[in-house]
């Protein structure tokens, strides 16, 4: 006979284990399944983000920022540094621990919320009663199957990186993100495929700890999400820094060989060109993941991209079963997997659970950091929306001089008449951090005046937040 749970949350990344706990702060049964096993096969929740995306990544950009800096800025602060190496394996190391850490802070809370888990892959066998059964594959030490039955059940199961056809990945020569965070050698040669987020923070690891990098973009402009000012500044930082990267391109063949891997393509001029890479990261975007789970037994319906297709609250064409994060339309972002995740909790209760997508922040975590929330300029023009704009350089902002890190700008723009705020942009120092702010700001619908009224404490890098919203009435006070 098979367990009975109010809720059921089938993966236990950052939307699934977030609407478990909040499932069951709501009072309901909950059980929560997912597969991720550790190197000793056992349970590792967090999904993607936790164990081969934001966690990982943000620990080896931290300990790459060190070593640079150790390597090139120590000795203008008077710190002289002989005899400086790299442990790659140490610093490998402490970017498996601090995975460890968050797997069993995860298992700690949801053991905390009285939540059962269920360490393996679970599938959809059959509706029956109002309710579904759920079959559970399960993995590590208790192998066999386990059959369970929510009334409610919420789908998180993420997503997977998208390969190049012809180019499959092997994890030793063409590498996806998960490939990417465990080389065991700086390669001399790297080629990164994609200069979106997860191209850029990589690419900017292994730069720092010394290989020669080149990034192959497909599109003819540089991170055109982000605001063209904005991203014009982030090409020219990234450029200096060492990165080569390459727009327009046509990659052609791909071939992974004993001397390494060879990238045929054509340029932005039309020229065609070929290179041997040592290693090869592929980051071209990232697919939804529904491998497995059986949604067409119960008749579950898929949009035409291969996401569960959901409404605006993320309901499934079946009752009561629920989709959130990745594997549904959307940014493929924790934080709005997140937000999801416990709006599904609340709607399962009968509240009212809402995601704002507009004030959503993104963050690329390379040095200097990138970070937006609302519309771009570019977007506000093609929407014929009139808006005023106001920039701030961390030049001119006293905390940034005292960190030796004054590179970037803080941008405003709001509506030309109420002159609500209708986006925010930083490229610059901890620019993830000054966001909230803004996200801040905006949910309350502020406008630049409020932010330019609002004191800041004196030296910090907010301050350049505050100028950038004077600036947007033409009366910034330090530059």
């Amino acid at each position: 006979m098979s367990k009975n749970f109010d809720v059921v949350v089938i993966g236990g990344g950052p939307g699934g284990y977030v609407a478990a706990i909040r499932a069951a702060q709501l009072g309901f049964s909950v059980a929560c399944i997912d597969e991720w096993k550790n190197a000793q096969g056992g349970p590792a929740p967090g999904g993607t983000c936790t164990n081969v995306g934001c966690i990982p990544s943000k620990a080896l950009l931290q300990s790459s920022e060190h070593y640079e800096h150790a390597n090139h800025a120590f000795a203008d602060h008077g710190i002289d540094v002989k005899g400086l190496s790299l442990n790659l394996k140490q610093m490998l190391a402490r970017k498996d621990t601090v995975i460890k850490q968050n797997n069993e802070g995860i298992l700690y809370l949801l053991k905390k919320n009285k939540i059962t888990f269920f360490h393996g892959r679970g599938s959809f066998a059959k509706a029956e009663g109002g309710a579904y059964q759920i079959q559970v594959a399960l993995a590590g030490k208790d192998k066999g199957a386990e059959a369970i039955t929510g009334k409610h059940i919420i789908i998180a199961t993420g997503s997977n990186a998208r390969a190049l056809p012809g180019a499959e990945f092997d994890e030793k020569q063409i590498l996806s993100n998960t490939g990417a965070l465990t080389i065991d050698a700086v390669p001399k040669k790297l080629g990164v495929i994609g200069a979106g987020v997860i191209g850029l923070e990589m690419g900017s690891v292994w730069r720092r700890l010394g290989a020669e990098v080149t990034v192959l973009e497909a599109l003819p402009t540089f991170l055109a999400a982000v605001d063209d000012q904005i991203s014009k500044e982030a090409h020219k930082l990234f450029t200096k820094q060492g990165l080569n990267i390459n727009l327009g391109v046509k990659i052609g063949a791909i071939t992974a060989g004993k001397k390494g891997v060879t990238v045929e393509y054509v340029d932005a001029k039309g020229d065609a060109q070929k290179t041997v890479f040592d290693k090869l990261i592929v980051s071209i975007g990232r697919t939804p993941n529904t491998n497995g789970l059986n949604g067409e037994s119960v008749g579950l319906k898929l949009d035409d991209r291969g996401f569960v297709a959901v409404d605006d609250d993320c309901k499934t064409n079946l009752p009561n079963v629920w989709a959130v994060g990745d594997v549904v339309r959307g940014p493929m972002l924790a934080h709005k997997a997140e937000e999801e995740g416990v709006a599904v909790a609340e709607r399962i209760a009968g509240q009212h659970g809402h995601v704002n997508f507009n004030t959503v922040p993104w963050v690329i975590y390379t040095s200097p950091e990138i970070a937006w929330v609302g519309k771009t300029e570019q977007q506000l023009k093609a929407e014929g929306i009139a808006y005023k704009a106001g920039t701030f350089p961390f030049l001119a902002n006293g905390r940034a001089r005292a960190l030796g890190d004054t590179s970037g700008m803080v941008k405003f723009l709001a509506d030309a008449k109420s002159d609500e705020i209708l986006g925010v942009h930083i490229v610059g120092p901890v620019a993830s951090e000054l966001i909230a702010e803004a996200v801040v700001a905006m949910e309350f619908r502020a406008s630049s005046e409020d932010i330019a009224r609002i004191c800041h404490a004196h030296p910090s890098l907010s301050e350049a937040t505050k100028e950038a919203a004077l600036a947007v009435d033409k009366r910034a006070l330090n530059f």
